[in-house]
This record gives C-alpha cells, sequence and structure tokens, in this order.
C-alpha cells in the first residue's frame, strides 16, 4: 500500500512539474540555510569541549572595581601556582602564559610570529598531541620550542623536524637559537591556544624563557598574565573563588586588592561569553535568522500544497466513488507531501555541501562538513522533513477527505470554506519578516558604514602599519627613531611615526591620574599610549591646545605628557588651553607629569565604548614600542610599497615587513560586524527569493482556479490592464499591511541592537520606506508578468479549460 502511495505521489509531482520545482526549491533553501547556520553555531558550541577532562578546565578571569584598571582577561601571575600549592584538595593542575610577538628566522625566511611563553604543563594538561617528540619533555628546557605543524611546513616544508634550529628575537634586540622540541598536530579550535580570536599562538616556549625575552611571569601584582587551572573532580568553583580573594588580599597591594575581584570561567562556557559575549550574541542572531527563513519557506511549502490540494476535489470524489475509505485518501495526502519535503532535504544537502566555502569564508570560521557530524545528527534533517511533510499535508488531507462525494464531484466547498484568509495570513507573516530582515540589513549597514567613515576623529586612509624589531632599551628607541627619519624622507611617505599602539582598542595599559595638589583618592583612570613626536601628525589627530611633545625630546623632557579633551574635562579643566603646563600624578609615582598638549577626542577603539581620558607618554622616556605607521602619498599605491619595502629591508635586515592597512585593523575590530552584516545580507536576498517563490506558486494556482473567469471577463470585454488589477488587489493589500506590521518591529529590535554601541546612527525612515517599496515593487513585477501572460491567451481556451 505505501509503495502505491509513493508511486502516486511521484506521478502527481511529475504532472505538475511547475509547481512541484518550486516548492522542493523554496524548502530546500529555507533547510540548507538553516543546516549551514546550525553547523555554525554547533561548531562555537564545541570550541574547548575538545580538550582534556575539559568539565574541570577553567580560566581566571577579573572584575575591577573600575573596568578601566585592568583588564578582564589577566590575572595575577602567581594565583594559579600558590592555588595549587596551598590548595592540592581543590586544584590539581595550572598553565599560565604571557603572548608576545617577535621576529623568527630560519636561513632567508624572516616573519613575525606570535608566541606563547608558559608553563611546561600546556600538553599533558589539555592534551595536545604531538605529531613528533615527546610530550613529557618538550617543553623542559628554557631555549626549546614546540610549534604547530603549519609552522612547520612554513620553516621547513615538513614535519620531521625536531632537533632542528629557529632563531628568536628578545626585547633587547638580541638572537638566539631555540631547538625544535615538538610538533603539534591539528588542535581543534580552543581558548588556550587561541584565547582569542587576535592572539592566536603557533610557538610554545617555557616559561623560564621569559628572562631572555624580557618578560616577567612572576609577580603577585603582575595582573597581565593569563591564567588557567584544572578543579579536581567534583569541586564547586565557588570554592575557590574564596580562596583566590584570600590569597589576594594576603599577597597583592592594596591597590590590587582591594580593586580585583577574580573569578572563573568555565572552559566549556568561555568562548560563548569572552569580549563581551560577542559570540553568543552572534550566535542567538544568526539562529533567529535562520529559524525565520525556514519558518518562511515551511509556510511557502504548507501555502502551496493547501492551495494545490483544494484543486483535487473532483479527484477525491471520484475516488470516494471507487472506494477509497477517508483514512486511505488522508495518507495518499501525507505520502505526497512528506515525498516532496523528502526530496527538498536531499537537495539542501547538496546545496549545504556547495555553499559550506562560501559561508565559512562570511562567517570568517570553517563550518563543519556534512559527514564530519556525530552519528546522531544524520536522521534530525530526515525527521524535521518528515514534520514539515505531514505539517503541510495534514490540513487538505482532513478537510478534503472529509467533504461527500458529490460535493468533490461538483468541485463545491459546501461544507468548508476555502481557506482564503488563512493563506493571506500565512503570505503577510512571510512578507513581514521578509521586511524585517531586509530593514535590520540595511541598519546594520549604516552602522557598519560609520564605523569606517571620516568620524574617527583621525585619518586612516593611505596609512600603513608594520611591527618593527624590538630593542627596549633608550639605545634601542634612538636607533628607530634614525630609522624613522630616513623612512620619512623617502618621497613616497608623507609621514611615519614610532609607538606602542595602533587605534584598534588595544592600549599600553590604564593607570589612575589625578591633578596635582588634588586628593588622591579623585583619580580618574587613562588609556596610556606610548608614542613619539610625529603619531599626532601621522593620523592627523588635531591639537586643540599646545604641542603634541617637542620637536627633540631632551632627558629635561621626560615628564611631558599630552591628553585628549576627555581627559581635560574629566580632569576638571574648563577649556582645553587652562591645562597646558598643569601637572598631573599617578598613585605610587612621586614624579608629577606635566601637561603639555591637548588632542581633539578620537576613536581609538570600538565605537560600542565611549571615548575614554587618553594619556600620551613619549617613547622616548618609556622606551616600549611595536609599530611603525606609515602615510604614504597618494598615486601608485603598489609602487609606493615596493619602494618602502625595498628601503626598509637596506635599514634593517632580517625584519620582515608585514604590513596592514589601518582599514584592515579596523576590519578586525569590527569582524563580528561584519560578519552579520554579510549574514544579513544572504539572509534578506533568500527572504526575498523565498516570499517571490511563494507569490509565484499562489498567483500560478490562482490563475489556473480562474482560468474561466478571465475568459469570461474578456469576453466581456475586460482589459489587460483591468485583469491584472484583480490579483494585484489580492497581493498588493498583504503586502502592505505586512509593511504596516514589520515597520515597528523592525524599529523596536534595531534600536535594541544599537544600544550595545555608545556612537550610533539614528534610525530614519529611509530603510523603512526602500524595504518595502522594493517588495511591493518586485511583488508587483511578478504578478504582472504572471497575469499579463494568463490575460493574453485566447479566450476560446480559458472557456475550455474545466
Amino acid at each position: 500500500m505505501l509503495k502505491s502511495y509513493i508511486k502516486i505521489a511521484w506521478r502527481n509531482l511529475w504532472r505538475n512539474k511547475a509547481f512541484s520545482i518550486i516548492n522542493i526549491f523554496g524548502l530546500s533553501i529555507g533547510i540548507a540555510f538553516s543546516l549551514l547556520i546550525g553547523a555554525y553555531v554547533w561548531g562555537e558550541l564545541q570550541v574547548n569541549r575538545q580538550l582534556k577532562d575539559a568539565d574541570d578546565q577553567y580560566i581566571i578571569q577579573s572584575k575591577w572595581k573600575d573596568p578601566n584598571m585592568g583588564f578582564e582577561i589577566g590575572s595575577s601571575a602567581e594565583l594559579p601556582k600558590a592555588l595549587k600549592e596551598n590548595y592540592p584538595g581543590l586544584v590539581t593542575n595550572y598553565y599560565r602564559f604571557d603572548g608576545i610577538t617577535t621576529n623568527v628566522s630560519k636561513g632567508d625566511k624572516h616573519f613575525r610570529e606570535t608566541v606563547q611563553v608558559g608553563d611546561s604543563t600546556l600538553l599533558n594538561m589539555y592534551g595536545f598531541k604531538l605529531l613528533r617528540g615527546d610530550a613529557n619533555t618538550a617543553l623542559n628546557d628554557p631555549f626549546s620550542v614546540v610549534i604547530t605543524s603549519q609552522m612547520a611546513m612554513k620553516y621547513f616544508g615538513r614535519t620531521d623536524i625536531v632537533g632542528q634550529l629557529l632563531n628568536f628575537e628578545s626585547f633587547s634586540g638580541d638572537k638566539h637559537d631555540f631547538t625544535v622540541s615538538g610538533v603539534l598536530g591539528d588542535i581543534s579550535q580552543n581558548s588556550v591556544t587561541a584565547v582569542s580570536a587576535r592572539n592566536v599562538s603557533d610557538f610554545f616556549v617555557n616559561a623560564d624563557a621569559a628572562k631572555y625575552f624580557k618578560r616577567n611571569l612572576s609577580g603577585w601584582d603582575n595582573t597581565y598574565i593569563v591564567d588557567y587551572i584544572e578543579l579536581k573532580k567534583g569541586i564547586d568553583p565557588k570554592t575557590v573563588e574564596k580562596a583566590m580573594i584570600a590569597l589576594l588580599h594576603k599577597n597583592t597591594s592594596e591597590q590590587v586588592s582591594k580593586n580585583l575581584t577574580p573569578y572563573l570561567v568555565a572552559l566549556k562556557d568561555y568562548n560563548m561569553i569572552t569580549e563581551g559575549g560577542v559570540v553568543k550574541k552572534m550566535t542567538c542572531t544568526l539562529s533567529c535568522i535562520a529559524l525565520f527563513i525556514l519558518l518562511m519557506a515551511i509556510i511557502n511549502f504548507v501555502n502551496i500544497c493547501i492551495g494545490r490540494a483544494s484543486g483535487r476535489m473532483r479527484e477525491m470524489g471520484i475516488r470516494k466513488v471507487m472506494g477509497s475509505l477517508r483514512k486511505q485518501l488522508i495518507w495518499q495526502f501525507l505520502a505526497e507531501s512528506t515525498l516532496i519535503a523528502m526530496i527538498a532535504t536531499l537537495v539542501a544537502l547538496g546545496i549545504y555541501l556547495l555553499a559550506r566555502p562560501f559561508f565559512s569564508n562570511v562567517l570568517g570560521k570553517e563550518i563543519t562538513g556534512l559527514f564530519s557530524f556525530p552519528l546522531y545528527f544524520i536522521p534530525l534533517p530526515f525527521m524535521v522533513a518528515l514534520l514539515v511533510g505531514l505539517l503541510a499535508g495534514i490540513y487538505p488531507a482532513l478537510v478534503l477527505s472529509a467533504l461527500k462525494a458529490v460535493d468533490s464531484l461538483k468541485g463545491k466547498l459546501s461544507s468548508v470554506k476555502e481557506s482564503v484568509l488563512f493563506r493571506k495570513t500565512l503570505v503577510a507573516f512571510q512578507f513581514t519578516i521578509a521586511a524585517i530582515v531586509f530593514i535590520g540589513a540595511i541598519v546594520i549597514s549604516q552602522q557598519i558604514s560609520l564605523f569606517f567613515n571620516n568620524n574617527l576623529g583621525y585619518n586612516k586612509d593611505n596609512v600603513i602599519y608594520s611591527q618593527v624589531p624590538r630593542d627596549w632599551s633608550p639605545k634601542g628607541v634612538q636607533k628607530m627613531e634614525a630609522i624613522r627619519y630616513q623612512l620619512s624622507q623617502m618621497p613616497q611617505v608623507s609621514g611615519i611615526t614610532l609607538s606602542y599602539v595602533i587605534p584598534d582598542g588595544a592600549n599600553g595599559g590604564n593607570y589612575q591620574v589625578y591633578r596635582q595638589g588634588a586628593n588622591p583618592s579623585q583619580t580618574i583612570v587613562a588609556q596610556g599610549l606610548t608614542v613619539d613626536n610625529q603619531y599626532a601628525s601621522t593620523y592627523n589627530i588635531p591639537i586643540k591646545a599646545g604641542q603634541f611633545f617637542k620637536p627633540v625630546f631632551n632627558l629635561a623632557d621626560s615628564s611631558d605628557v599630552v591628553i585628549n579633551e576627555t581627559e581635560a574635562k574629566a580632569l576638571g579643566f574648563k577649556n582645553d588651553d587652562d591645562a597646558i603646563g598643569q601637572k598631573i600624578m599617578s598613585p605610587g609615582y612621586p614624579v608629577a607629569s606635566i601637561i603639555r598638549g591637548v588632542t581633539a577626542d578620537f576613536h581609538f577603539g570600538s565605537m560600542q565604548d565611549k571615548i575614554l581620558p587618553i594619556t600620551f607618554n613619549n617613547v622616548n622616556y618609556s622606551t616600549y614600542y611595536r609599530y611603525f605607521s606609515i602615510k604614504l602619498k597618494p598615486g601608485d599605491i603598489q609602487q609606493n610599497l615596493s619602494a618602502l619595502q625595498k628601503r626598509w629591508a637596506e635599514l634593517m635586515p632580517g625584519a620582515p615587513f608585514e604590513y596592514k592597512f589601518m582599514d584592515d585593523a579596523l576590519k578586525q575590530l569590527y569582524a563580528t560586524e561584519l560578519q552579520l552584516k554579510k549574514a544579513a545580507y544572504i539572509a534578506t536576498f533568500l527572504a526575498i527569493i523565498i516570499v517571490l517563490l511563494g507569490v509565484l506558486g499562489l498567483i500560478s494556482l490562482s490563475i489556473q482556479k480562474r482560468t474561466k473567469e478571465i475568459g469570461i471577463r474578456k469576453v466581456l470585454g475586460s482589459s489587460v490592464a483591468g485583469i491584472t488589477s484583480l490579483f494585484l488587489k489580492d497581493f498588493l493589500g498583504v503586502v502592505l499591511i505586512a509593511g504596516l506590521i514589520a515597520c515597528p518591529l523592525a524599529y523596536f529590535m534595531m534600536q535594541k541592537w544599537l544600544d550595545d554601541y555608545a556612537y550610533k546612527i539614528n534610525i530614519s525612515l529611509s530603510p523603512f520606506v526602500f524595504s518595502i517599496a522594493l517588495l511591493t515593487v518586485i511583488t508587483a513585477l511578478l504578478i504582472m508578468l504572471q497575469t499579463i501572460k494568463a490575460a493574453f491567451a485566447n479566450p476560446v481556451k480559458s472557456l475550455r479549460s474545466e
């Protein structure tokens, strides 16, 4: 019997190819998009879950009374070790690291790489497997290094390289060979080797190597170290948090102990909540979009199934006269709708395979392959297809199978009205979702445009940046300043500056300041930016008062600082000029700093945050630097870069010229927003396609049912425009009603999204008007193309249609 149902269902599909293709294609798009987004979300949820003893692994986070006093990700360097030694019943292991970047060389290969200087517990604590080397001893020697297989291929072209040498540069300019003691196999995404998207490590060295690199992994007041601990089975994290607070109060300075509260975050949850929960927000937003797209596709499917079924009343009547039972008719409808859903699912799986690389690129994350999911995932798409098929077939099956045979043969719905209102409601719901997604995509695009326009407070155009070799000493700074001067003389360069920071939000640390003579308790927290005297001119940051340091640095100028407008106001100066020559202090530092200049405010970090107080320190005094920022003159950019690269190699042999444009730094700063923008555009495109497929299917059904009516109207003198207007009225009213519902909903949702940003656009009428107008025009064109074709048909054929 089931074979018979399927055979008849297949014949019906084949007989009505156009409607079958519309139904299958629309549903498959919705299913494929939902599967791709579902795979992305599943991948994000799997981060850190592959680690050894993942249920017991935690990262120590810091909560400061004033968030600007320290970094959330950093904690006291001594805390994990002290927990293991003082509370062995609670903590079974720990790992700490300091992330640095340095020049790594092998022969004539020179690259700037990210290195983790950390404890030797790394490999065994998290179960990282080595392709080559012994995990028990690989990180025991201060001058040994474990590298990833990708880096092994990059430097050596093979992975069997244990015992080979790589040269690492220290922050004092020294160079030393490190022996490769291990090669890591492929590592799934985790928050240990890649604690953030901007801190992905490929080289791992012993904590004892910190001395060589001029770094420090010790000290209770050193709160810039990333700390991890592994708890014993069954231990409550709250108990460990109390122990951490007790240790901090006992061992740290008063400033740290009073302001810092450490807490534990399970590594299984960390990926979703880090950096303000950006991944969680992204996954939730995309999940909602995918759900809406799938719902739209299902509504299309249900709508067309209902419309097609109501045209088969005579078939039902004949079947009843021939002796078919009601349950057989019900099974027939369900078999047809389920067969379509299953075919659509198979097509969706094919679309998944083809679209996966594209979506991986859009979302900036490798989406899991179709055959990489656990076995229990295999039946899920088909279970969904079965549910959708039953949902689409149950209404026509129950309604039409309940009709009397006589009514069915006459084509009348005397006992049950054809649910036109219900179908129009479903169409209105589709248009509402499409309009909301469309409006949202436009608002997101406008907000992101704000991030990249010229309202940043500085000029990023034609500015590139590249990391330089480090020698954090007065001599090292003098050498780099001399090189800076020589590069500035090039005809391709209009400005160049040496600094520790670029405007990407990663400052050199925060510290407290107050006006000399004021109460030390009345401090403000300022971001510290270490730069030279060319920083403001290179980035075109306006000077509101004074000057941006003196043209030539003297030791007598060591106490000079420059602040921004926000800091001048926070310190209580009525205007910028009043701040010039005034002194500011920092708790614990006896020497006062003299304000020599005030800059205009500019967006150093993300627009999610308000502009904070900024204190510029002279790199000749605070001898810490990382970047050359170079402003190129307009013209042939590639030719300018080639000349600069050649001169760079002459002045700094062995130092890689790995440059990026400031636009790239901003793209990384707003990576999540840019991914959301791309996803929103894709969702908008799919939503419109699904809506139009639904309209195409329904208008085709409507024309098919009213073929004789069209013929009679033509015989009686109706024009093509008049006939077309009949069908336009049916649908355009639905579109306008959907628009009226969508606009306030979209406004509320996008206003909620914009609330996360301290600086945001004002939502205007244009996204709403443009979205509704475009949807209306496209829908009208589609309806007109269908109806004009029917209206031009020979009325004699129309009258013979039944």
